[in-house]
């Protein structure tokens, strides 16, 4: 929105015409809380475009403190000279408010788009009567000045006067917001406005009378009309888009609609779009929650890879967030970012680098360039990270199963950031930071015994709420890493009754569901391999893992029937891996499917992973009978002898 040092050339006009049309006698009325009044005899006061170098004509923080209850001298007025203009162009109306206690012209505040007035407090506080700026005949004579410009300039003009009212605290029932309203609507009727000045008049009109506002209606209507028959410039996209989002309500059938339209507009215009426009428009259709616009999405992602190179930094936090609201990215995303970032996030700010990692994780992106860069920024600098940023980083890394080059360096400093740092640490937070190291075999016992102690555990439900069942998972992973895999663990173990019964869950936390489809595909070659269907599936072990299909041997090392599984001798794990237990873009198992199948072979399972990208190689059914017989008889074999 525009504040009164951005009014309009056309306004600066009418104003410049109005002011030698009325007589000099009118005044600015200030009421003390002693009820003394206090008349300043001045020109006309009109709605005027202040320049850098004249001293402001509007104050936005209208206090004035009165001395006493006597008017204090008035000084004379002498019009500001301004650069490049001769002293007899000077408009008679640039003088200013004579408040005692006022600002002085070098050191005026910035104004800040309709901020809503505030009365001033106190008792020497001056309440300053604003009717008087926007009299009726004044307000009058710039509407007819401004009838007589193009659709566009009238509407511009009109925005900034009604910009004006609302930051001096103008209600929308007074006349002058009313006058200029009606003029509003009567333009509006006729439909020749253009894009940026409606935008311009909405934001206004949102700012005077809310989302219900007539004018703001008349303004989307406007804006639906134009979208059905002219294409949007980039400029005016982003426009539509921020305004859209101040107007935002999920259950507007027209909000809907336009913003269908401005979608495919958009989808047009995107090979257009500067990257500061990009970063804008996914900003925007994040706040709008639009994740329904995938194709926009995926467009807007696609030409964020092209211009990553002048993104700041502050811009690719934006875009990442709003692609991870949104769910989506191009694959060509992650390439420009493994071009362009690496030399940044070794000396950049580090939430720039946690935002980067909390992407590559929802996305399930396992990047090496981008990692070694961040793992070396954390060996440097990790002392001057908040601990949310440094959580993000870590889990990150476990979590897709990555191990950088100075992996010692890091889990060092780490160490050393905890002991130093460890009350700072919110403890589901810190939680997720240990948990996510045992899924790169670093097994944190220093602070096992501190976490696995009632103390810790007490606090974790200070706030009356119960630990959640993924919280307990990750405890029961720990516990299990320190009885498995650190037998010389002899510290103070997680309690029994805290125990997850089984790590399936709907979030898929610790493990991933066996995908039907590779279920089908190796069930019948299985089956003709085995003889008949001598096997389970989704099997729940004692200690909460699920194994997808579970084979037993008897001591010769024979494949038993079901109905003779209680001697078992030996147990086969087959690991269906689909797509989804692996990093998105590459051929690496996600740190938790690592983590269980560790555990399954230290609770005596004979682990036999059957990866999706090596079954669909197989075009024949005798090649897939091979293949299994490849993977599953060499276990078997080991138990026949």
């Amino acid at each position: 929105m525009k504040s009164m040092a951005c009014i309009s050339t056309s306004v600066r006009a009418a104003c410049q015409h109005a002011s030698s049309c009325f007589p000099l006698s009118r005044g600015l009325v200030v009421c003390t809380s002693v009820g003394t009044n206090v008349n300043f005899a001045c020109k006309p006061v009109i709605a005027q475009q202040p320049r850098v170098t004249d001293v402001r004509c509007f104050q936005k923080t209208r206090r004035a403190s009165v001395q006493s209850a006597i008017p204090a001298p008035l000084s004379p007025r002498v019009p500001v000279p301004v650069p490049g203009r001769r002293d007899s162009e000077l408009p008679m109306y640039q003088a200013v408010r004579r408040v005692p206690g006022t600002v002085s012209a070098g050191a005026l505040p910035q104004l800040s788009p309709y901020t809503p007035y505030t009365s001033p407090q106190g008792e020497a506080a001056a309440l300053v009567h604003l009717q008087s700026l926007f009299e009726e005949d004044v307000i009058h004579d710039l509407c007819s000045r401004l009838s007589g410009l193009p659709s566009s300039e009238r509407a511009e003009g009109l925005a900034t006067l009604l910009g004006a009212c609302v930051e001096f605290g103008l209600e929308a029932h007074s006349p002058p917001v009313v006058r200029l309203m009606n003029e509003c609507l009567e333009l509006l009727s006729q439909r020749s406005v253009g894009m940026p000045q409606l935008c311009h008049l909405g934001e206004v009109a949102c700012a005077l009378e809310g989302r219900q506002s007539p004018m703001v209606s008349g303004v989307l209507d406007s804006i639906g009309t134009a979208l059905e028959e002219d294409v949007v410039s980039p400029s005016e996209a982003s426009a539509i888009y921020s305004l859209l989002t101040l107007l935002h309500e999920p259950g507007s059938r027209q909000q809907a609609l336009i913003l269908s339209a401005l979608h495919r507009h958009t989808q047009r215009l995107v090979h257009r779009l500067k990257a500061s426009q990009v970063s804008e428009i996914l900003q925007f259709l994040q706040k709008l929650q639009q994740r329904q616009a995938i194709s926009l999405v995926l467009r807007l992602s696609h030409r964020a890879s092209r211009v990553f190179k002048v993104f700041r930094d502050d811009e690719i936090i934006k875009v990442l967030s709003a692609l991870m609201t949104l769910g989506q990215h191009h694959e060509e995303l992650l390439p420009a970012m493994e071009k362009h970032l690496p030399e940044r996030l070794r000396n950049c700010d580090p939430e720039l680098i946690s935002t980067v990692m909390e992407y590559c994780l929802q996305m399930k992106c396992r990047s090496e360039p981008l990692f070694e860069a961040v793992a070396e920024n954390f060996v440097c600098s990790a002392e001057s990270h908040t601990t949310p940023q440094i959580a993000k980083q870590i889990v990150a890394m476990g979590r897709l199963n990555y191990l950088p080059q100075c992996s010692s360096k890091m889990f060092e400093k780490l160490e050393s950031i905890l002991s130093a740092r460890f009350s700072q640490f919110p403890p589901r937070l810190l939680i997720d930071v240990l948990h996510s190291c045992i899924h790169l075999e670093r097994f944190p016992l220093n602070y096992m015994s501190k976490i696995f102690s009632s103390y810790f555990l007490q606090k974790m439900q200070e706030q009356g709420e119960p630990i959640s069942k993924n919280t307990l998972g990750q405890l029961t992973q720990l516990h299990l890493s320190s009885s498995l895999e650190c037998s010389y663990y002899w510290g103070p173990k997680l309690p029994f009754f805290l125990h997850v019964k089984r790590f399936s869950s709907v979030d898929q936390a610790f493990e991933t569901p066996m995908e039907t489809l590779l279920y089908k595909q190796v069930k019948w070659p299985l089956e003709q391999l085995l003889g008949g269907r001598l096997y389970s599936t989704r099997v729940f072990t004692h200690r909460g893992y699920t194994i997808d299909v579970e084979i037993c041997l008897d001591e010769n090392g024979l494949v038993l029937p079901l109905s003779q599984w209680e001697h078992t001798h030996k147990r086969i794990a087959l690991c269906l891996d689909g797509h989804s237990r692996f990093c998105s873009n590459t051929q690496h198992l996600l740190g938790k499917e690592v983590t269980k199948r560790r555990h399954l072979q230290k609770m005596g399972f004979e682990v036999v992973q059957i990866p999706y990208f090596e079954y669909e190689e197989l075009r024949t059914h005798k090649e897939q009978v091979q293949y299994l017989h490849k993977k599953i008889f060499p276990t078997i074999s080991k138990f026949s002898c």
